[in-house]
């Protein structure tokens, strides 16, 4: 079962994909995933994919489809897998269809205003944990490690804003590209991670 996940940043696309994957036991391929582990290392790729994501916009798709290719090459995959973050654009899609034939497009709607919320509420720790302003009843240091709590660039508000216009400009016409393929399933994503795995789940047992 190969699958896609559509969704503006922050709507929850990454924590319905761990679902999944555990689920139907296939590979979560994150494209966001694999720049973050690269920028961490300060790699050449690292490095050029932060330019381009701290300024809120997509990285070149040549980087990206050469990564994304690869991947799906691996054993892992086989069974199938979930692509998160790829493809991004009519053109990603066109050179995606070369190498992989998609059962279904998961589209994981949810308002803007919801993102917003979400993304510029969000606080991590240098140790991994991430909480929400939420939950934090006004503390700001990591309940695991007790180190100081921060924002990532990516979650500031006015590069989520930028994030999100590039999406609606540029990701969002996938959304009527697959349609016209018959592989699109909306999903609301403004309930729980449960309640959304749910329909999720609905969805993909009826394939």
């Amino acid at each position: 079962m190969n699958i896609i996940l559509l969704g503006a940043p922050g709507a929850g696309k990454g924590s319905q994909a761990a679902k999944i994957a555990e689920a139907y036991d296939i590979p979560h391929i994150s494209t966001g995933d694999i720049f973050r582990k690269n920028i961490q290392q300060q790699t050449p790729l690292g490095k050029l994919a932060k330019t381009f994501i701290d300024a809120g916009n997509l990285v070149p798709d040549d980087v990206v489809i050469d990564l994304v290719k690869s991947r799906l090459a691996e054993d892992d995959c086989k069974k199938g897998y979930i692509l998160d973050g790829f493809p991004r654009t009519i053109p990603q899609a066109l050179s995606l269809e070369k190498v992989a034939e998609i059962d279904v497009v998961l589209n994981v709607d949810v308002p803007f205003g919801i993102i917003e919320e979400r993304l510029t509420g969000r606080r991590v720790c240098i140790c991994g944990a991430t909480y929400h302003v939420s939950t934090l009843g006004g503390s700001d240091v990591c309940a695991k490690c007790g180190q100081k709590l921060f924002i990532r660039d990516d979650d500031k508000i006015e590069t989520v804003k930028a994030r999100l216009k590039v999406y609606q400009e540029q990701t969002e016409p996938l959304i009527d590209y697959y349609t016209g393929k018959g592989l699109v399933k909306t999903i609301k994503g403004r309930d729980t991670i449960d309640e959304t795995f749910a329909e999720v789940k609905k969805v993909l047992d009826n394939l």
